[in-house]
């Protein structure tokens, strides 16, 4: 039997217990907002101390944690040594996840397995690679194989704020310095880049009034209209903008919230919304967000032409750049799609992704990576931040044993 024989063997042998593992993490929420991530922290490292595996906990203090308005943070780091040189590779997923919502038919909480289907919020985003990683590396360690380097597991709760307080909080304190990442991803294909995204809250200022004398107050809710349909018909435009990185489109605009007014019978002073713009990897983030404020000052200013004049504010939430493939991610890139490949029986190709992750700030700081991990072939099939997310645990089981496998390969090759 082979090594890589070998490994499936173990993982197969212990996948109900990796299963359970899943079912765990699932069963502590991690709504974000509010974003009290720190017990699902202290259980996880509860969890990996049972296998023997210690974690550093990094505490985000709470002055951070206040500027982005979240709860609690606990980043986990487990370092695995094995032999002198060689590579270290980092496995980071997020714990975090945006709040359930309506519609489910099971429960979010309740990590029920149904025909081979793990039910739960963040059961395929992205608790299910809390488990391919940390088993992973568990059966690596059941061999007897000689390694050079070593593995660290980043456990991050700051995905849906855009990372700063999670990867980015490792990283900027030096608490971390890979060589290789991968991080959580779908079992189908290998990532190599991704879109990046620009979020902005928009104030529009008018001026109360009853709603029986309308005229003497100045209607917030006409001004935000005006601005919004001048950011769709921005919207229409983009979709003439095309990426050359395959799975990447167009960039697009979405706003996601809008809020304002006192009651029914109030002319509204003050309407506010918040928008989410996609930018794909060609553009340049700058140059996006001055064109936005450009399109919203000019939609406000013809506004206040008519008459009743508007004030607005714009205030960005996030500026997320997009992730680039780096140089020096290509042995990863293969490892994964050589077995991807055998364990699957189909080719896994490389594609960019509309999304964007934490992979960025490990880009950005000059580690090359790649996005890989349990999952279906399209987050739609995911119901990822839909009602009734789930994982196939059989896209778990399979994931993890290419995990498994190209660990072992860069492990025992030369760095």
């Amino acid at each position: 039997m082979t090594q890589h024989e070998q490994l499936d063997v173990w993982i197969d042998a212990h996948f109900d217990e990796e299963v359970a593992f899943l079912q765990a993490l699932v069963q502590v929420p991690t709504d974000t907002p509010p974003g009290n991530n720190a017990p699902h922290a202290e259980r996880t490292a509860e969890l990996l101390h049972g296998f023997g595996f210690e974690a550093e906990k990094h505490v985000v203090p709470q002055w951070a944690l206040d500027e982005y308005g979240l709860e609690s943070i606990t980043n986990l780091i487990v370092r695995r040594p094995y032999g002198s040189g060689g590579r270290t590779i980092a496995l980071n997923a997020h714990g975090d996840v945006v709040p359930p919502g309506e519609g489910w038919t099971h429960p979010p909480y309740g990590a029920e397995v149904v025909d081979g289907r793990l039910y739960g919020r963040a059961a395929a985003v992205s608790k299910s690679d809390f488990a391919t990683y940390t088993f992973a590396v568990r059966a690596l360690e059941s061999l007897t194989a000689k390694l050079s380097g070593s593995v660290e597991l980043h456990f991050t709760y700051d995905e849906e704020f855009g990372g700063e307080l999670g990867p980015g909080w490792l990283l900027r304190n030096k608490l971390t310095q890979p060589d290789l990442l991968l991080a959580a991803g779908f079992s189908y294909q290998v990532v190599t880049a991704h879109n990046g995204c620009l979020q902005m809250e928009v104030t529009v200022h008018g001026k109360m009034a009853h709603a029986a004398i309308p005229d003497t107050g100045i209607d917030a809710l006409q001004g935000a209209v005006a601005i919004l349909n001048a950011l769709y018909e921005q919207n229409s435009l983009y979709k003439q903008i095309s990426s050359n990185v395959a799975g990447i489109t167009h960039p697009y605009l979405n706003v996601g919230r809008i809020e304002g007014g006192t009651n029914t019978n109030v002319v509204p002073g003050t309407v506010v919304f918040k928008l989410d713009r996609r930018m794909i990897p060609e553009e340049n983030p700058a140059e996006v967000e001055a064109d936005i404020r450009r399109v919203i000052n000019e939609a406000a200013a013809r506004f206040n032409q008519r008459g009743a004049v508007v004030t607005v504010e714009i205030k960005r939430l996030l500026l997320a750049n997009a992730l680039q493939p780096l140089a020096g991610n290509q042995p990863l890139v293969d490892a994964l799609q050589r077995h991807g490949l055998e364990v699957f029986g189909e080719a896994i190709p490389t594609s960019g992704s509309p999304l964007y992750t934490d992979v960025r700030l490990y880009g950005e700081a000059g580690v090359p990576a790649a996005i890989y991990g349990a999952g279906p072939r399209t987050v739609f099939e995911s119901n990822a931040k839909r009602a009734d997310e789930h994982l196939v645990l059989e896209d778990l089981r399979r994931a993890t044993k290419v995990v498994a496998r190209t660990l072992l390969d860069l492990l025992t090759e030369p760095g």
